[in-house]
């Protein structure tokens, strides 16, 4: 199972992954990076293939800057994320002689977050090839965790993230992406996160994301402190 999540706060935008890749022709799990740089100033995540997102990723690190700039930047991504679903879809062998499926398919779903100019973007395309675009709503996840992280977020909403500052998404971000690695096996660390303001876009260390953790945990021990005394 994959998750990745964008959120959008008063001033920047947050990505958020897991790490956890299951290849079920084989049977296996194991770590891998799901959210890359997108420019100076964007990144993006996917789910599904591998084999598509390993092109993607060769094509979105090659011309970020011309996507970047475009009048459109879901029309970019989706240009140059169609032609290569099309190309999978047509090479695809769905049944192997003298194996069993393996439930595999080359279907994809990306999301890219960032700014263009001073307005900040979050856009996903399907594994159709249509765009849809979420800057309105502030949130969006994808990937087979996606609908568990819809909800997660929702139990969230009383905070009012995209009213606050990026520092607070970072905690929110993260929240989410534990309770999901708590509820589902098959998503797990180590989680990634990327900052991403009008002037650049900084994806976490492993400490920085430690010191987040610790911040949560300051933020759920205070929840619980307010609840303990709600009826006194």
């Amino acid at each position: 199972m994959t998750v990745v999540i964008a959120l959008r706060c008063l001033d920047g935008l947050v990505m958020g992954s897991d790490s956890q890749i299951t290849d079920p022709g084989r049977g296996l799990t194991y770590p891998d990076q799901k959210l890359h740089p997108l420019g100076k100033r964007a990144a993006w995540g996917g789910s599904g293939s591998r084999a598509v997102l390993y092109d993607l990723e060769q094509i979105f690190g090659s011309e970020p800057e011309s996507i970047l700039e475009a009048d459109d930047i879901g029309r970019a991504l989706q240009a140059r994320t169609v032609p290569v679903l099309e190309h999978h879809y047509e090479c695809f062998i769905e049944k192997v002689p003298a194996q069993e499926s393996s439930g595999a398919t080359p279907a994809t779903y990306v999301l890219a977050a960032g700014y263009t100019g001073d307005q900040p973007f979050i856009v996903d395309i399907d594994p159709h090839g249509l765009i849809g675009r979420h800057e309105g709503t502030g949130f969006q996840a994808i990937g087979s965790g996606a609908p568990m992280a819809q909800q997660a977020y929702t139990l969230l909403e009383n905070f009012n993230m995209s009213d606050r500052g990026i520092d607070y998404g970072l905690l929110g971000v993260l929240r989410v992406l534990d309770a999901l690695a708590v509820s589902s096996p098959s998503v797990g660390g180590p989680m990634d996160l990327c900052r991403i303001t009008p002037e650049e876009a900084h994806h976490l260390s492993p400490d920085e994301v430690a010191e987040v953790r610790e911040q949560v945990g300051q933020w759920k021990d205070r929840e619980q402190k307010t609840l303990d005394v709600l009826f006194d």
